[in-house]
């Protein structure tokens, strides 16, 4: 019986094992696809409007299709409150894309991770509990800083790089409010809105077409989308589909893995991934890049890990994966059992995109 019972537990644990392998190898997939492939996507369709409104569309489409039960709404108050969201939600999706059209992904990664600092700072100023650290535990932020200058010392000035560093800064003050307006209306100690996760996505993409109709006119992408569409190959047809495919996917693979692992790990896989897009953009896009910008986003990517990860953290996360994969840890001593995350929204938002969960 006890055998029977030990080989039970053994099985399980395989199970267990596998299942957080596959979840966050499909994350991984799925984040790093995000940005390689929105990259591709507009490229060979230059027209940002058109392809956040067919990553919307098909996220509403799976939404209604698959998700129909989940979906819950309290009443139109609490749609009106969620309006102030959109806006935010849309200009965090339409200047990423605009970003990545004019200026290489290493350059959107470089310059996204020093969104903590103004997340950070607004954080400490809005909410009723803000963010625990102290000003030693923010040294991260000054190698991020390094980083960054680094990479933009390199940066032609009469360039669409420079042009990038704007979108990038624009989509950093987009995805700022975005995520501290949901923070407000989510969380349970800042009044939150009576809708679920999957109805605030559908309200997030639905309705955010709305102003997206009237950006493509006023951009002048729809006198241009015939054009586009003569020329559109099978390759351009195929990357616009796996940036819909990933939009969704990272939505979903993302609670799942969160559910596994803790949520500083989370942020150091966040974090690490960025490493495989600047090796992706290097060897297989063959964009070239001068070593001072290699070590300038290399620096920052560092950066975001350790400010993901500080202190007795990063320990405690490296036993964590361990210890979820199989391998034996040594423990020394006893370890704080509370996940001391410090600035959870200002370190999502150095990711490479941020979508709320289905």
């Amino acid at each position: 019986m006890a055998v029977l019972s030990e080989a039970t537990a053994a099985s399980q644990a395989a199970a267990k094992r596998a299942e957080l392998i596959g979840g966050v190898c499909s994350w991984l997939v799925c984040s790093i696809g995000m940005l390689v492939f929105n990259k591709m996507a507009v490229q060979a369709v230059p027209l940002p409007c058109f392809l956040v409104a067919s990553q919307m569309g098909f996220t509403v489409l799976i939404l209604l299709i698959f998700c129909h039960r989940s979906l819950h709404i309290g009443s139109m108050r609490d749609v009106a409150r969620w309006c102030m969201v959109v806006p935010f939600f849309l200009g965090m999706l339409l200047s990423s894309m605009f970003a990545l059209k004019s200026a290489p992904m290493s350059l959107v990664v470089t310059f996204r991770a020093l969104s903590p600092m103004f997340s950070l700072a607004i954080e400490r100023l809005v909410f009723s509990k803000p963010p625990e650290g102290t000003l030693l535990s923010m040294w991260p932020l000054i190698v991020i800083i390094m980083g960054a200058a680094l990479y933009a010392r390199d940066v032609p000035q009469k360039s669409d790089g420079l042009v990038g560093i704007g979108w990038v800064m624009l989509n950093t003050f987009f995805a700022l409010g975005d995520r501290l307006l949901q923070r407000r209306m989510l969380a349970s100690d800042e009044h939150p809105v009576d809708i679920s996760t999957s109805g605030v996505t559908l309200l997030n993409n639905l309705l955010g077409m709305i102003p997206l109709f009237f950006v493509a006119i006023y951009s002048g992408e729809m006198e241009k989308m015939s054009g586009v569409a003569e020329n559109l190959g099978s390759h351009g047809v195929m990357w616009v589909i796996a940036s819909c495919v990933v939009g969704v996917g990272i939505s979903y693979t993302g609670i799942l893995v969160q559910g596994m692992i803790t949520a500083t790990s989370f942020l150091v896989l966040v974090n690490a991934n960025k490493f495989v897009i600047i090796i992706l953009e290097v060897t297989c896009m063959k964009h070239s890049l001068t070593h001072g910008q290699l070590a300038g986003s290399l620096l920052a990517i560092v950066g975001s890990i350790l400010w993901g990860c500080r202190g007795r953290d990063c320990g405690k996360t490296a036993d964590d994966l361990a210890r979820s994969l199989g391998f034996p840890i040594c423990d020394e001593a006893p370890s704080d059992n509370k996940n001391r995350f410090y600035g959870a929204i200002s370190a999502q938002l150095g990711s490479s995109e941020a979508k709320l969960p289905m």
